[in-house]
C-alpha cells in the first residue's frame, strides 16, 4: 500500500474496479471488460496528482469512476472524509459541487444548442440559489477568470476555437466552486502553444482556489510541469506511482521497465541529447482476457533478459508476435502488487524482478 503523507488527503482510491459486460462468450458464459482492475490513489489538497499510461490502460474509466459517472464494480472512494459510492443521491448533489470534470474534446463537451451563459450558468441553478441576473453576472466574472470577454456568454460554442471552448469548460468547471477537478487530458485536443496557455491558466487557477487536480494525460512532457505525483498505468492497473522528481527528474530511479519504455519514448527538444529508446514488442493485451501474472509480462524486455540467466526450471515459454519467447515463470504466475522501495516509501512499483 501507498504510505500517505502526514497532512489530511482529500481524495483517498482503495481497490477500485470498474467492469463492463462484452456479451456472452461461445459456451454462454458472461465475458466482462476489466478496464479498472484493483486501483490505489492519494491525492493531497492543493496537489497534481498526474495520472499516465497508454490509450486503452483505464485511465479515464479510473477518473469518472471516482465522480460516478460510471458504476464501480468494487473498491471505496473516500472524498474529504465522505464515502462517495455510499453517499445517497441528496449527499452525492452536495458532494458533486465540489467535485467536477474537464473533459478531453472541448467542442463534444458543450452542448451546440445552448449558449455560452446556459452552458457556465447551468451549474449555478443546480448548486446556487442565485436570480437570473445574478447568474448573468456571475458567468461573466467567470468567463473572464479563464482569460475571455464577458460578451462571449451571448455566443454559441461553434463560434469559438478549441482553446477558447476548452476555457469555456474550465468556466463551467469553476461554476460550482469545486475542490477537486478531474481534468481529463484537458489539452491532448489543442495545438501546442494553446496547451501552454491552457496549463498556465489551471495553474494560476490552483493557486489561487487551492483546487485539487487528478490530471489524466498519455504525454509525460506534460505531466513533467504540471504533476506533483505521478502514477502510471497499465492494463487498469498503477505499476509505479511516486513524486515528479523521483520518476521523471534527472535523479530519478525507475523500477518499472513499462514506466522507462514511456519516458524513453518522450521527444528530447536538444538534438544533440542521445538516450536509449526502450522498445516494446506487441500491443497492449485486451481487458477482456488480461495475462496471467504481471499483466506487463508478454512485452516485458526485463522478464525476458533475466529468462536468459536462469534454470529451465525457473522459465516459462510464451508466444509473443507469434514467436516463442522464454520469460520468468514467476512473472507469469504472480500477481505483483503495488510495494514500496526501501530508498523512498512514497516511491512505490510493482515488478516482481525489482522488489
Amino acid at each position: 500500500m501507498i504510505q500517505e503523507n502526514t497532512d489530511n488527503p482529500i481524495l483517498v482510491v482503495t481497490g477500485l474496479k470498474t467492469y463492463f459486460p462484452a456479451g456472452g462468450g461461445l459456451l454462454g458464459g458472461k465475458r466482462v471488460v476489466k478496464a479498472v482492475d484493483g486501483v490505489d490513489l492519494t491525492l493531497h489538497r492543493g496537489r497534481t496528482l498526474g495520472l499516465v499510461g497508454e490509450s486503452g490502460s483505464g485511465k479515464t474509466t479510473v477518473g469518472r469512476t471516482i465522480l460516478r459517472l460510471i458504476p464501480a464494480e468494487a473498491g471505496e472512494v473516500i472524498f474529504d472524509g465522505h464515502d462517495v459510492f455510499a453517499a445517497s443521491r441528496r449527499d452525492l448533489r452536495a458532494l458533486r459541487r465540489r467535485m467536477q470534470i474537464i473533459f478531453q474534446d472541448p467542442a463534444g463537451s458543450l452542448n451546440p444548442r445552448m449558449t455560452v451563459n446556459n452552458i457556465v450558468g447551468e451549474p449555478l441553478k443546480v448548486h446556487a440559489d442565485l436570480t437570473r441576473r445574478q447568474r448573468r453576472q456571475r458567468v461573466g466574472d467567470l468567463l473572464e477568470r479563464v482569460g475571455l470577454s464577458a460578451d462571449y456568454a451571448r455566443r454559441y460554442p461553434h463560434e469559438f476555437s478549441g482553446g477558447q471552448r476548452q476555457r469555456i469548460g474550465i468556466a463551467r468547471a469553476l461554476a460550482s466552486e469545486p475542490d477537486f477537478i478531474v481534468c481529463d487530458e484537458p489539452v491532448s485536443a489543442l495545438d501546442v502553444s494553446i496547451q501552454a496557455q491552457i496549463l498556465n491558466l489551471l495553474s494560476d487557477l490552483q493557486a489561487d482556489l487551492g483546487l485539487s487536480y487528478l490530471f489524466i494525460a498519455h504525454n509525460l512532457a506534460v505531466v513533467e510541469h504540471f504533476a506533483d505525483e505521478v502514477a502510471v498505468m497499465y492494463l487498469g492497473r498503477i505499476v509505479e506511482i511516486a513524486s515528479k522528481q523521483m520518476l521523471l527528474g534527472q535523479t530519478g530511479r525507475l523500477r518499472h521497465p513499462y514506466t522507462q519504455s514511456l519516458l524513453s519514448a518522450v521527444p528530447q527538444i536538444d538534438p544533440e541529447a542521445r538516450k536509449e529508446h526502450v522498445k516494446l514488442p506487441g500491443e497492449m493485451p485486451s481487458p477482456m482476457n488480461p495475462p496471467t501474472g504481471c499483466a506487463f509480462h508478454p512485452r516485458c524486455p526485463l522478464t525476458r533478459a533475466e529468462a536468459l540467466q536462469m534454470p529451465p526450471g525457473d522459465v516459462r515459454m510464451i508466444s509473443s508476435e507469434g514467436e516463442p519467447v522464454r520469460v520468468v515463470r514467476r512473472c507469469v504466475e504472480e500477481c505483483p502488487e503495488l510495494r514500496p522501495t526501501e530508498e523512498d516509501p512514497t516511491h512505490c512499483h510493482a515488478c516482481l524482478l525489482r522488489q
